[in-house]
């Protein structure tokens, strides 16, 4: 498996199939060119197009310091239980680290395993101290 992180808006395009909804390529043109968002892809041998990614968004608070929010994940079906979600999780946290990131988080549905499996293969754990509390602006 290799891991690269996407430059390209024809990189994202690529891997339109593992996000929610279709690639706006002024959104990816600004999610590149925003300072501190990071979009990970893996790439299995003899795939075309990449078959999972991670996303992360590094934020800073003023008495926190600096920290890595994992923003999203998502792993092709096919290739899916192969360790391509930890890896990608494991990678984002490398990079946060040699950011300064103090930390990594990630908010996860109730009930999916899936993701949860993934990210505590990668190390983390579940303090069991959040809710998440959303506004809806569109």
């Amino acid at each position: 498996m290799d891991i690269r992180r996407a430059t390209t808006v024809a990189q994202l395009t690529a891997a339109g199939p593992l996000f929610d909804d279709p690639v706006r390529p002024e959104w990816a043109e600004r999610f590149l060119g925003t300072a501190g968002h990071h979009l990970l892809l893996a790439y299995e041998d003899g795939a075309e197009a990449p078959v999972g990614f991670v996303s992360g968004v590094e934020t800073v608070h003023p008495d926190k310091g600096a920290e890595m929010f994992l923003y999203e994940l998502a792993v092709a079906e096919p290739y899916r239980r192969r360790g391509i979600g930890r890896a990608l999780v494991e990678r984002l946290a490398e990079l946060a680290r040699e950011r300064g990131c103090h930390g990594m988080w990630v908010g996860v549905d109730t009930g999916n395993d899936v993701a949860l499996a993934a990210y505590r293969g990668a190390g983390g754990e579940d303090d069991g101290t959040c809710s998440v509390v959303a506004w809806d602006f569109s």
